[in-house]
C-alpha cells in the first residue's frame, strides 16, 4: 500500500489597486465600515491618517484572499466581518475567524495564515490553508503478559519402522 500524500495547502491571492479603493473609501466610508471592517481594523487605520486608505485595502484583499483559499467565495452566507485582520505594520499580521467563516474553516479542519505587502498602487494579499494536523492516535496500553511456568515442549518419540 502506498504512503498516504501529505495534505495539500489551499491558496489564495488578492490584489486591490488602492487609488480605485481609496476612491469607493470616499464614496461609501459609512458603508465600508458597517459591513466589510470590524471596529478594530477601522480603529487601526485611523491611527495611521497618512496610509489609512492602503491599510484598508491591504485588509480589504486579505478577506478576499482567505475565502478563495477556503474554496467558498463570498458565498454560503459568509460576510466580510467574519475575517478581522490583527496587527501588520511592525508585528506580523493574523486572522481571527469569527461566524460563517470560522465554522467552514473549523468544519475543513483548517489553519489560515496571510502575509500582506504592498508595491506601488497595488496592495497584495496570501492567504494559506493548511491542515491541522490530528493528535496522534492514543494507542491502548499494552497489557503486561501474565507470567507463565515455562514448560517443557513436549518430547517426541522417535518412529518405529
Amino acid at each position: 500500500m502506498p504512503a498516504p500524500r501529505p495534505p495539500i495547502p489551499h491558496v489564495g491571492l488578492d490584489l486591490v489597486d488602492v487609488p480605485r479603493f481609496e476612491a469607493a473609501l470616499a464614496r461609501h466610508a459609512d458603508g465600508l465600515a458597517r459591513r466589510v471592517f470590524t471596529a478594530a481594523e477601522w480603529a487601526y487605520a485611523a491611527t495611521r491618517p497618512a496610509e489609512r486608505a492602503r491599510v484598508l485595502a491591504v485588509r480589504f484583499a486579505a478577506k478576499e484572499a482567505v475565502l478563495k483559499a477556503l474554496g467558498t467565495g463570498w458565498g454560503r452566507g459568509a460576510s466580510f466581518r467574519d475575517v478581522e485582520v490583527v496587527g501588520g505594520g511592525r508585528s506580523a499580521p493574523r486572522l481571527v475567524l469569527r461566524g460563517t467563516v470560522g465554522r467552514l474553516a473549523a468544519a475543513a479542519g483548517l489553519s489560515i495564515t496571510i502575509s500582506l505587502s504592498h508595491a506601488g498602487n497595488t496592495a497584495a494579499a496570501v492567504a494559506v490553508a493548511v491542515p491541522v494536523a490530528a493528535p496522534p492516535a492514543r494507542r491502548p496500553a499494552r497489557r503486561a503478559k501474565a507470567a507463565s511456568p515455562k514448560v517443557p515442549a513436549p518430547r517426541k518419540r522417535p518412529r518405529r519402522r
